[in-house]
């Protein structure tokens, strides 16, 4: 994604990423992968609720997870282990989704040159 986004910035876009986990936790991934973009928290996976996104991580995957010293509890702030489906949203300047994408594979995501594509057809004022 850091690829795109001179170019999303360029159509006066910007790229904002939504996760679950702690405001700390969520500064120190953004620190950690060099982010040029902003990383909100969304603790308690609320807006990923409201969307629809939430689903529990199976329990024969958790040690799976542990095993790779992924501690989502500890990361997310609670005894769940809730997740969000990866999601995309293009939204216009008036708060409007134009363009929605979500796959349950988390594996699939929107390719960030479609998302540059999107932006060309859409009126963004930033």
């Amino acid at each position: 994604m850091q690829l795109a986004l001179p170019e999303i910035e360029a159509l006066g876009a910007q790229l904002v990423t939504v996760s679950p986990e702690l405001p700390d936790k969520s500064l120190s991934t953004a620190e950690k992968n060099d982010l040029a973009f902003e990383v909100l928290s969304d603790v308690g996976n609320k807006t990923a609720r409201d969307f629809g996104l939430v689903f529990s991580l199976a329990e024969e995957l958790r040690p799976i997870y542990a095993s790779f010293g992924i501690d989502i509890p500890a990361y997310n702030g609670d005894d769940t282990f809730e997740l969000p489906m990866p999601a995309t949203y293009v939204i216009d300047a008036d708060g409007t989704i134009v363009h929605a994408f979500v796959d349950a594979d988390y594996t699939r995501r929107l390719e960030p040159a479609e998302i540059v594509e999107i932006l060309k057809t859409t009126k963004t004022d930033g």
